[in-house]
């Protein structure tokens, strides 16, 4: 039977974070774009998330659906349920779970005033966790019962060790992997606080180096695993980007799935983009100029419509390659270039970016924080977008610069690989580059990867062709939720 012609799976998502509603980076946007398209598919997915002020607040008419008063190890919470507007018009069911004395407070989602991890963190993310369990088995308060728990990062990783320690019925499981460097690794007294069994931690079990580790509770005892891109997942299963976990990836290789991440088609969109000065088309590409120049004035370069100007919008992290875009900028402004940077992160590169704008004024230019409106603007105005990640399990920027007909200059790893099709001869000839990818990580060669970009820019027919072959390809989420309905349909029917 094609996974397509099977109605009535029942999946319950469990995510740390949601946008509109509170978002830190890739996971917000997937977590309400996945379940929507899932939706489209006949899919019964109902999303269940912490109640942080901003879900408290922005989500209308709350109903209260449960209570866990007696909940050991964890206090008192309550459970509510409301509908997420997802994509303009779809209305996605979302449990939230409200417990103030772990969620109402100042601050970040994972990160106190200062910066640094909520001290409970482990109590929070536990909490999350254990509920997530208690309704996907028998002990739900609930009517409804999923046949599927769908696991996002570390967060949500004590949910198939809950599960699997449950004696009743319960779901199947699938743990996604949005970014493996983030583990949630706390000491081993952790184990109790939470409620886990003591014979759970060995390294057959959370145990990780001495500690208790959320992300290999779920990669170990879940059903299924997967990631956001083929090359991410193959990437994973071996030393440096298993981050100590390849041993256990590898030898769980036949259920690990390489899914990439689609966007959200209709919020990204340079012919209806409200942000934009002028909407575009790739039959009208000569009208993104007008957002070259609207750009140039808003963020402070001087105003020039032939110049080329790069762009970057990512948290500022060696990660994603921050401090080799600040090591070459000198370089670039002498082309001549341009560059425009959004973002925040590292308190020291912050500051950086910040020295430079103002050694550069007119040439580089920098806008730290989080601007939804700003980022549309950058990803139109920009004409070429730098990505030089250490490493990319999927990531979104280069999918939507590709689809505002700004290639992207990007390194050659995880979801990056799977998405950007490197500009050479073959590719420009049967029409699928799209982009510009450096394989080794060094200075040197992102810089050679620029002069490539220059190269192709001062192309006119190249570039344009560049352009025109990104804005065709086809990102939306239908095709990754086909993916994971597959997947479902494995864990339903027993395979693997």
């Amino acid at each position: 039977m094609p996974p397509s012609s099977r109605h009535g799976f029942q999946v319950l998502f469990i995510t740390p974070e949601v946008y509109p509603l509170c978002k830190t980076g890739g996971l917000g946007d997937v977590s309400a774009a996945l379940p929507a398209a899932l939706r489209e598919l006949n899919v019964d997915i109902r999303l269940l998330l912490p109640g942080y002020p901003s879900v408290m607040s922005g989500l209308k008419y709350k109903r209260k659906v449960a209570e866990f008063n007696d909940l050991l190890h964890f206090p008192p919470a309550t459970l509510w349920s409301a509908k997420l507007s997802v994509n303009h018009s779809k209305n996605v069911p979302v449990y939230i779970i409200d417990c103030p004395v772990l969620y109402q407070r100042e601050g970040g989602i994972y990160l106190d005033t200062a910066g640094q991890g909520w001290s409970d963190n482990a109590l929070r993310f536990g909490l999350l966790s254990k509920i997530g369990a208690i309704l996907a088995s028998d002990a739900s308060p609930l009517t409804w019962f999923p046949e599927i728990v769908h696991c996002n990062d570390w967060q949500t990783g004590l949910t198939p060790a809950y599960l699997h320690f449950h004696p009743g019925k319960k779901a199947a499981t699938i743990m996604t992997i949005h970014n493996l460097a983030f583990q949630g690794c706390f000491p081993p007294d952790t184990v109790a606080q939470l409620g886990l069994p003591a014979v759970s931690f060995n390294m057959n079990g959370v145990e990780y180096y001495g500690n208790l580790s959320f992300i290999k509770a779920g990669l170990y005892y879940a059903d299924r695993i997967s990631t956001v891109s083929p090359s991410y997942a193959r990437e994973i299963q071996q030393a440096p980007l298993g981050f100590g976990l390849q041993g256990l990836l590898a030898a769980r290789s036949q259920h690990i799935h390489g899914i990439v991440n689609g966007i959200d088609t209709m919020e990204w969109d340079p012919a209806t983009d409200s942000h934009l000065s002028k909407n575009y088309s790739s039959n009208n590409l000569a009208a993104k100029k007008a957002n070259k120049l609207a750009l140039q004035q808003v963020i402070g370069l001087e105003v020039d419509s032939d110049i080329l100007l790069f762009a970057a919008i990512s948290r500022f992290t060696e990660q994603k390659g921050y401090d080799f875009i600040l090591e070459i900028a000198p370089q670039l402004v002498q082309i001549p270039a341009q560059l425009v940077l959004l973002g925040s992160g590292n308190a020291i590169l912050e500051e950086r970016v910040v020295k430079l704008a103002d050694t550069y004024p007119g040439k580089i230019a920098a806008h730290i924080g989080f601007n939804e409106a700003l980022s549309h603007l950058v990803e139109a105005g920009a004409d070429s977008f730098l990505m030089p990640s250490r490493f990319e399990p999927c990531g979104l920027n280069q999918m939507y610069s590709q689809r505002y007909g700004t290639p992207p200059l990007v390194h050659a790893t995880g979801g990056l690989i799977d998405t950007v099709v490197d500009c050479t001869p073959a590719t420009l000839a049967d029409g699928s580059a799209s982009g510009f990818q450096f394989h080794d990580m060094t200075p040197e060669a992102f810089l050679a990867g620029i002069q490539r970009v220059v190269a192709a820019y001062r192309n006119k027919p190249v570039w344009r062709q560049l352009q025109k072959n990104g804005m065709r390809k086809d990102f939306s989420w239908r095709a990754s939720a086909m993916a994971y309905l597959e997947i479902y349909q494995s864990l339903l029917m027993g395979s693997a």
